[in-house]
């Protein structure tokens, strides 16, 4: 059970500005980039940061979340997260990039847990 990779979140209107923004600030390419059709967003990541584009209706539901956990066992963290008093807010979900569920720690932060696929 590890934490693979930490995204801090970046919720904005369009997607175009922030990204070439983002590579330009880190001198980095953005590793993955896709739509997620379901909840009308666009998603890329440049390093650790994680860019959520859509309409402000779209983000609104995501934007309480602080974080994106990229782990190696999402089954395990849930197990774990759940056993230790966090508060599932979404569940164990099947998202373009693997699966996901998203959580609140004992602290009031929410955060996002995701392994991708192989």
């Amino acid at each position: 059970m590890k934490v693979l990779q930490v995204y801090t979140r970046v919720y904005v209107n369009d997607m175009e500005t922030s990204l070439k923004f983002y590579e330009n600030l880190l001198s980095e390419v953005s590793t993955f980039r896709f739509k997620y059709e379901a909840a009308g967003l666009e998603l890329a990541s440049v390093g650790d940061i994680l860019i959520l584009a859509g309409s402000n209706q779209a983000l609104e539901p995501f934007r309480k979340t602080k974080a994106t956990f990229k782990v190696d066992s999402i089954h395990e963290f849930y197990d774990h997260l759940k056993s230790s008093g966090c508060q599932i807010i979404r569940d164990l979900t099947k998202v373009p990039t693997g699966t996901n569920f998203t959580v609140q720690h004992p602290d009031g932060g929410i955060f996002e847990y995701v392994q991708h696929h192989e």
